[in-house]
C-alpha cells in the first residue's frame, strides 16, 4: 500500500546518501538482469515487419498494476509473436535503476515516463521519439487523450510518451467511523470548513478525523492550495506560489487540524502512512489518487468499509479542484528492439487496450471515453467520486524541469510546519525563496 501511495504523486522520502544510492543502484539492476534472465523465452519473428530477436523488458514501479497490465501486455504477444515480461521496481530504485540506465547506456525497453522526470529525459535524447510513427499510426490519434498529458511529452516539437492514464484525487472514507460517530457521509456541497468541522466530530481516542503527511501533495495540499485561489509553481516555471497568502492559508488548514487533534502527528503519519490508518480503521478520511484503487480492493477491511466522494471546494463548487497527472508509455532510444517497442506502446495506447485497462481496473485511461469502465470494474467502491472530479477544475501536477530538486526541499520544510516548530507562513515562505533559486538554475 505504502508503495502505491508514489504512483503518480512522487515519494514523501528523504533523498538517499550517496552510499545509499550506489547500493541501490547495484540491488536494482541486480534485481533487474535476474528477473529478465528468469523470463526469457525463445521469441519467433514477429508479425510487426520485422524479425525481432530476444525479449522486450518493461520496467513500472506499481505491484499492484502488475496483473492486469500484463493481462493486456499477453494480449500483444499474441499478436506480434513477441514476449514481453513485466518487471517492477519500486518507486525510489526505479528512478536511480533509470539513471544508472542513461549514464550507462542501458535502459529497459519500455517504461514509465513521470512528469517529475520527463523534461530532462527528453532533452537529453534519452527516450525513443515517437513523432513519425504516431503520425502513421492508424491505432494513436493524440486528439483522443487529455491535452494536459499530452504536451506533458512533448519537448521541441517532438512527441516521447503516448499517454497511459490519467488519475483524480478524491476523498476517501471509512463508512463504518461515519455511522459510530452519527456524521453524515461527504457529498458535493461539503466546503473545506465542512470537512475540518467533520474531521472533529469524527475524531475520538481510538481514530482520526483525517490524515495528511508531508508528502501528500498531489494527494493532499496541492488540490486545496488551487481551490483557494493560490499556486504552487507559475504556468512559465518561473516563480514559486508557496509564498502566495492564499498557499499558506491552505497549508494552514492541515497543520490546524494537527494542533486540533483531529490529524495525526508527525511521528504517526511518518511510522504509518495516511492510506494505511485508513485501511487500519484509525482514521476516518484520506486523501488518495485513482492509481489507489487496487490497494484499497484488495485490502478486505477497506473493501467493506470504505468509499469515496468528491472534494470539497472553498467558496463555490467553481473552485472544486483536482490535481492531475498522467503517466507515458516511453522506450528507450537506444532500444535494441525499436520497432517492437514502438508497436507494443502504439497497442498499449490503443482504444481497445484502455478500454481493458480501464475494466480490469488497472487505472483510470487517458485515452477519453474509456474510464467510464473503471467505474464498474469494482462493486464495493462507488468510483464516480474520481470520475465526477474529471468534471472539477483540473490542474496540471506542478512541475518543472527538476521537480524533485525543490519538491523534496518542499515536503522536507514542511516538517516543521506539521510539527509545529515553526509558523506556517515562514516556512512557505522560506520554501518560496529556496524553490526560486532551484527554478533560476533551471
Amino acid at each position: 500500500m505504502a508503495m502505491n501511495l508514489a504512483g503518480c504523486g512522487g515519494s514523501g522520502d528523504e533523498p538517499a546518501t550517496t552510499a545509499d544510492t550506489a547500493a541501490a543502484t547495484q540491488a536494482a539492476t541486480q534485481a533487474a538482469t535476474e528477473t529478465a534472465s528468469e523470463t526469457t523465452e525463445e521469441v519467433q519473428p514477429d508479425s510487426i515487419g520485422n524479425s525481432v530477436e530476444g525479449q522486450l523488458t518493461i520496467t513500472i514501479w506499481d505491484e499492484g498494476q502488475r496483473a492486469g497490465l500484463q493481462q493486456i501486455v499477453d494480449d500483444w504477444s499474441a499478436e506480434s509473436g513477441v514476449s514481453a515480461t513485466i518487471q517492477v521496481v519500486d518507486w525510489n530504485n526505479y528512478w536511480t535503476l533509470l539513471e544508472a540506465g542513461a549514464t550507462g547506456g542501458e535502459l529497459p525497453d519500455v517504461f514509465w515516463m513521470h512528469s517529475n522526470v520527463a523534461q530532462k529525459y527528453m532533452e537529453n535524447d534519452q527516450l525513443l521519439d515517437l513523432t513519425d510513427r504516431i503520425a502513421s499510426s492508424d491505432k494513436i490519434d493524440l486528439a483522443n487523450y487529455y491535452e494536459g498529458i499530452v504536451n506533458l511529452y512533448q519537448s521541441d516539437g517532438k512527441q516521447y510518451a503516448v499517454p497511459k492514464d490519467i488519475d483524480t484525487i478524491a476523498l476517501w472514507y471509512n463508512k463504518t467511523i461515519f455511522d459510530e460517530m452519527g456524521v453524515a457521509y461527504p457529498d458535493e456541497t461539503w466546503t473545506w470548513d465542512d470537512f475540518k468541522e467533520a474531521a472533529k466530530k469524527l475524531t475520538n481516542d481510538d481514530h482520526w478525523g483525517f490524515a495528511l503527511a508531508p508528502g501528500n501533495n498531489q494527494e493532499g495540499y496541492y488540490n486545496t492550495i488551487y481551490s483557494m485561489g493560490g499556486y504552487v509553481i507559475s504556468e512559465d516555471k518561473k516563480k514559486s506560489g508557496m509564498d502566495d497568502p492564499n498557499s499558506i492559508k491552505a497549508v494552514q488548514l492541515f497543520t490546524d487540524m494537527i494542533a486540533e487533534g483531529s490529524c495525526p502527528d508527525l511521528a504517526t503519519v511518518s511510522e504509518t502512512a495516511p492510506n494505511e490508518l485508513l485501511c487500519a480503521g484509525k482514521v476516518a478520511m484520506a486523501i488518495n489518487g485513482s492509481w489507489m484503487l487496487a490497494g484499497y480492493r484488495d485490502n478486505e477491511y477497506a473493501a467493506a468499509n470504505c468509499d469515496v466522494a468528491v472534494l470539497p471546494y472553498t467558496s463555490t463548487p467553481d473552485d472544486r479542484v483536482s490535481i492531475y497527472n498522467g503517466l507515458g508509455w516511453a522506450a528507450a532510444a537506444n532500444t535494441k528492439n525499436p520497432d517492437a517497442a514502438w508497436s507494443l506502446i502504439e497497442y498499449l495506447g490503443s482504444k481497445e487496450a484502455q478500454l481493458k485497462q480501464a475494466e480490469l481496473g488497472v487505472t483510470m485511461s487517458a485515452y477519453k471515453g474509456t474510464s467510464d469502465a473503471w467505474v464498474k470494474s469494482v462493486e464495493c467502491f462507488d468510483l464516480n467520486g474520481h470520475m465526477k472530479m474529471l468534471d472539477a477544475k483540473l490542474v496540471f501536477r506542478p512541475y518543472s524541469r527538476d521537480t524533485t530538486i525543490w519538491e523534496d526541499m518542499m515536503i522536507e520544510k514542511l516538517q516543521d510546519a506539521w510539527t509545529g516548530d515553526r509558523p506556517v507562513d515562514e516556512v512557505c515562505k522560506e520554501i518560496a525563496e529556496e524553490m526560486n533559486e532551484d527554478l533560476a538554475e533551471e
